[in-house]
């Protein structure tokens, strides 16, 4: 973002959103010196390229000049190019703070202050689509660090570029606001806006978008009283009515302007004439409402449920009608990333394998290629969890004949339900961690935003069980982004539950660790995953207590509660009833806690001195010996593997 200065090429870039600073080459603060070093950069900041005579330097300096005043000024500049030109040559001209006439002038490049960047960052914004200027204005507003030329709030010489750039601060935070109205980000906007006006009451721009946010989340009501707080203030504070755009949008509410929700008033529309269009017996409508069902299933709790209902209702009713091709494309078409490896509804699940094992056996032998990768794609998600061979041996039929096909969008979907197939054994976070690579590059490439999310999910995943947080950091940001700008809100639920992972794998204090399980628990509640929900939050606790050496609670365990069974007896102190259901604990099913319950199973052993049962663990868990136990989950840890293999 520099341009080069002097012949070898050193770089410096200057910061005046804030305290005026400097910066090296390689991004580090360049020391100024003392408060008039700094002034007489940032006087040549404000000057913009243009030379300042070096007597107007004195007058703003100081308020009555020194008699050495000008040969001070002189100092000053020549300590401020050692420092910014650090490897310029012993009596070379400088390039950069030059002298030129009667005075100095700064040579920065248009990249090299953080203000002129920002302009420019805002006028582009103004020029491009949305989503881009949403982007850009995002990543500008990160620059300031304070007021503008923080420190000389009092000069005369920085009150003009102060508010100057003030204003355009203001106008970016409204500018931003405004495409991700555009983006149909309304209830997010509100929040924001509302702590604008509060801070910048005058600004009519700022109540109108506020207004518009309200009306476009449904809140019409709140949106008119918004409007009639605005004029109260203006009419009150300044005595000024409301502009014209301010009476214009309450006169478009209450007459319900179509322009206020022009996304609903596209979908009535289309939906109308879809209604006229297409006759009601129609196959291709089965097809349509699949295509429903998968933008659905990924909106929210409600969603999610709604989908998953009628999901099986449309492969019921495509198999009703003999068309061996139309079930295909019905069950194949929900491909809906699927990131946690218990069904939320295993006798659904079940039924689905079993319709999309008739379809598969109803295609003709040769050709329908990519009808056969979905369906098999379709059987390998769907069969997550469970120890039927069925499962591995779709996910890898539908990888090689993937391979084959240039189809971005199935190789995704096939990746899906070969990350859904990893789970037979312990120890193989590295394996998901590159199908994770994998998907986030195949997505990145062909704009499979769902599928870039879930990508992220497996990586943030696979990286926590190696104890790599650093970039599992990463990637939970990336996803939360993604999120957001494409309205995906159950990805939150993950990455919430993995910052409270991330405190239980740190050094905070339990009841710390606590409080963040609780807080991410309560974003289950209707999320529409109950084979995620069911027994997790008080598992998540265990998991805590455990590690802190603390008592068991008798809790609802849900899946767990025969790993979690013998610790609750325990407590109890029944421990000849803690043995035997230490003897009846089933396999472990083939999910992401895999290794968190076999590490149960093998601290019950040693407490109960169950040797068999321990062999058993040690045999299990020895391929993840290098791993954290549980974390592979993305949600919770009981600490190393290698701490209970060295039991």
């Amino acid at each position: 973002m520099s341009v080069t200065v002097g012949a070898m090429g050193e770089r410096s870039s200057f910061g005046v959103l804030g305290p005026v600073v400097a910066w090296d080459n390689n991004g580090d603060p360049v020391g100024l010196k003392g408060p008039r070093h700094r002034a007489v950069l940032a006087r040549l900041i404000v000057a913009r390229g243009r030379v300042v005579p070096v007597e107007l330097l004195v007058d703003e300096l100081w308020i009555d000049p020194p008699a050495g005043a000008l040969s001070a000024v002189r100092t000053f500049v020549a300590s401020l190019r050692r420092a910014i030109e650090p490897e310029r040559a012993p009596r070379a001209p400088a390039r950069l703070l030059v002298t030129e006439g009667p005075g100095y002038a700064l040579r920065a490049g248009p990249e090299d202050v953080d203000a002129w960047r920002f302009e420019r960052a805002v006028n582009v914004a103004a020029k491009v689509a949305p989503a881009e200027a949403q982007d850009r204005l995002d990543e500008a507003l990160t620059w300031w660090r304070g007021p503008a030329y923080a420190e000389y709030a009092d000069e005369g010489w920085a009150h003009a570029e102060r508010s100057r750039l003030a204003e355009l601060r203001l106008q970016a935070i409204e500018s931003r606001a405004d495409a991700r109205l555009s983006l149909g980000r309304a209830a997010e906007v509100v929040a924001e806006l509302d702590a604008h006006v509060i801070e910048h009451p005058w600004r009519e721009e700022a109540w109108r978008l506020l207004a518009l946010a309200l009306c476009r989340a449904g809140r019409q009501g709140d949106a008119l009283a918004v409007l009639r707080r605005a004029r109260g203030l203006l009419v009150e504070q300044l005595g000024v009515d409301p502009g014209p755009a301010l009476r214009r949008l309450e006169q478009d509410i209450l007459n319900q302007a179509n322009h206020l929700d022009p996304a609903g008033q596209v979908w009535t529309e289309a939906v109308a004439a879809y209604d006229r269009t297409v006759g009601m017996g129609a196959r291709v409508r089965l097809e349509s409402t699949v295509g429903l069902l998968r933008g659905l299933a990924v909106t929210g709790g409600g969603g999610l449920e709604a989908a998953r209902q009628h999901r099986l209702a449309a492969i019921t009713a495509a198999e009703e009608l003999g068309d061996a091709d139309l079930t295909a494309r019905v069950i194949g078409a929900y491909d809906v990333p699927a990131i946690w490896t218990r069904s939320d509804d295993e006798n659904q699940a079940a039924q689905i394998v079993a319709a999309a094992e008739r379809a598969l056996a109803a295609l003709p032998p040769l050709g329908r290629e990519v009808a056969r990768v979905r369906l098999l794609a379709t059987i390998a998600v769907e069969s997550r969890g469970t120890r039927a061979a069925r499962g591995p041996a779709a996910a890898r039929e539908a990888e090689e004949i993937s391979r084959g096909l240039d189809d971005p969008g199935l190789r995704a979907f096939v990746l899906n339900g070969v990350f859904m197939q990893t789970f037979h054994r312990a120890g193989l976070a590295l394996q998901r961690d590159q199908i994770g690579t994998d998907l986030i590059e195949l997505s990145t490439r062909h704009g499979l935003t769902t599928f870039e999310v879930l990508g992220h999910l497996i990586r943030l995943q696979a990286r926590s069980a190696l104890a790599d947080f650093a970039t599992a950091d990463h990637h939970a940001v990336a996803a939360d982004h993604l999120a957001d700008r494409h309205e995906l809100p159950l990805v939150g639920v993950f990455t919430t539950w993995y910052r409270a992972l991330r405190l239980a794998a740190g050094d905070a204090p339990a009841a710390e660790i606590e409080a963040a399980y609780r807080s991410a628990a309560s974003l289950l509640r209707g999320a529409g995953m109950p084979g995620l929900e069911h027994g997790l939050l008080p598992l998540a606790l265990l998991s805590v207590r455990l590690r802190q050496g603390a008592a068991v609670n008798d809790d609802d365990f849900g899946p767990y509660e025969p790993w979690v069974r013998p610790f609750v007896l325990l407590a109890e102190e029944r421990r000849d009833d803690a043995a035997k259901a230490l003897e009846r604990i089933p396999d472990p099913p083939r999910d992401l806690l895999l290794e968190a319950r076999w590490c149960l199973a093998a601290q019950a052993a040693v407490a109960l001195g169950n040797q068999s049962i321990l062999e058993m663990a040690q045999r299990e868990l020895a391929p993840a010996k290098d791993e954290l136990a549980g974390a592979g989950s993305g949600l919770l840890t009981l600490g190393p593997v290698a701490a209970y293999l060295a039991r």
